[in-house]
């Protein structure tokens, strides 16, 4: 028997049927659902007299749409679009018998942070989601990608997906991680290092000292971003950490049955020998703490590094950078560190756990925003955040001069009333740059938690390792 890769060991478990041209049907043991793509796929299957298939291994949560102020059940907080949506997903997740954690249910949450907090997200899983940031479940060791609204109302009825099996990938961390490094400047520097198309045709399996190194959280950080390498999903084998974190949560396995799954868990690693189709090494000590300059995750640079110049690159990245440069109201050779900021935004599925917030609040304690900043943090779901209010953690953003929202996707992207301004630049945790993402002409940098704290507090982007350094 030929030596497998995990991706290899998870797929081949879940293989229902294989086609002659290599289609695959794929069994899928987790649906998540939110609001945004779900609603034509509920209303197929009402048309067609179709039921959800399997109702128990389906999740539903609202999380784009839902506004993070405290007045969030005033329905005049939301647009129309989006309490159309919210309400639709209410609807059918009672009527189709799905799991479901409304607004006004504190475990309510983005969905990708609720999944693994309830225990639905376990090792060796296919999860799918209409959303392309279901990578994250990757950390886990689970086979998880998003899906599009047709695909959603495909699985809903059948609990299968229509697949050809991705190339392997393999990105190896090496080494240790340098104080002020965290796992959002891994996953940064491995997209700066590949592209936004290096991982196209790949699932990546994230590997070496650094990655092991992780926590939990810091694992579904670098998972999260592997779409925006391009790639089909990230994977991390599971390992004492993981099991750890999974036992005794609402929906793991009890008893006889934990024991069960923890001795297949144990087998889901990569086999010695198995093939790589693609391989990218970075040394954990090489990695800097980095930020985003331009309107793509590729666009990344150490923090002490200056704007590049469009001629600095080739082919037709060098219109792209131009018109990078241009929307984002840039010089080249600029300092990173002279680049004023007007909004922080620390939360989304990338940065919006409870070490995530640890992280901000360490560099703020003590501290105030700079003058006429805005400044929020919105925890990943309502057990987040009500651990970081019981940890003290609120206190010292609210103390700092942040506003303390509720769970949600937020100001990661514009499809709810936090939005950006034409113009405003922004410090985010969350994933992604392109133009308007955070509101039409609103311009983002991406960075770590600690990175966006400092930015806070100094009013431009700031090498979190000279805050720290004076913290001593």
């Amino acid at each position: 028997m030929s030596p497998k890769t995990l991706y290899d060991k998870i797929w081949d478990a879940h293989v229902v049927d294989t086609q002659d041209d290599g289609t695959c049907l794929l069994y899928i043991d987790r649906h998540l659902v939110h609001e945004v793509t779900s609603p034509q796929a509920f209303e197929g299957l009402r048309m067609t007299g179709r039921k959800v298939r399997a109702p128990e291994k389906t999740i539903a949560v609202p999380d784009h749409n839902v506004p993070t102020t405290l007045d969030r059940a005033n329905a005049a907080t939301m647009t129309e679009e989006s309490r159309i949506q919210v309400e639709a997903l209410d609807k059918n997740a009672k009527e189709f018998g799905v799991h479901y954690y409304p607004v006004s249910d504190i475990r309510q949450g983005i969905v990708h942070i609720v999944g693994p907090e309830q225990g639905w997200t376990l090792p060796g899983m296919t999860v799918v989601c209409g959303d392309s940031h279901t990578a994250t479940h990757g950390a886990f060791g689970a086979l998880a990608h998003g899906i599009g609204t047709s695909e959603v109302e495909h699985v809903l009825a059948t609990q299968t997906l229509i697949q050809k099996k991705s190339k392997n990938m393999k990105v190896e961390i090496t080494g240790k991680l340098r104080p002020g490094v965290t796992a959002k400047d891994i996953t940064l520097s491995v997209i700066g290092a590949t592209g936004t198309a290096g991982g196209t045709g790949y699932v990546i399996e994230y590997c070496g000292e650094a990655i092991r190194d992780l926590s939990m959280e810091g694992r579904m950080t670098v998972c999260n971003m592997a779409i925006e390498g391009g790639a089909r999903a990230g994977l991390i084998a599971p390992d004492e950490k993981t099991f750890e974190y999974v036992q005794g949560r609402p929906h793991a396995p009890k008893g006889a049955q934990w024991e069960a799954a923890l001795a297949w868990w144990k087998t889901l690693n990569t086999d010695d020998g198995a093939h790589f189709d693609k391989v990218v090494t970075l040394k954990g000590e090489d990695i800097a703490p980095v930020v985003t300059w331009g309107t793509s995750p590729e666009d990344v640079l150490p923090i002490t590094a200056a704007v590049p110049a469009a001629g600095d690159f080739k082919g037709g990245k060098v219109e792209a950078a131009q018109r990078s440069l241009d929307y984002m109201g840039l010089k080249p050779g600029q300092k990173l560190t002279d680049i004023k900021i007007d909004t922080v935004f620390i939360g989304s599925c990338t940065n919006g756990r409870i070490e995530d917030l640890r992280a901000a609040a360490a560099i703020l304690k003590g501290k105030k925003v700079a003058e006429g900043m805005r400044a929020m943090v919105v925890p990943g779901s309502g057990l987040v955040r009500a651990q970081a209010e019981e940890e003290g953690l609120a206190q010292i953003f609210i103390d700092a001069g942040f506003e303390w929202r509720l769970a949600g996707c937020s100001m990661c992207l514009a499809m709810n009333p936090d939005q950006l301004s034409p113009g405003e630049r922004c410090a985010a945790t969350s994933n992604r740059n392109f133009e308007g993402r955070q509101g039409r002409g609103g311009r983002t940098h991406l960075m770590s938690p600690a990175m966006a704290a400092a930015a806070a507090v100094t009013g431009h982007l700031t090498d979190v390792r000279v805050m720290m350094a004076e913290a001593v």
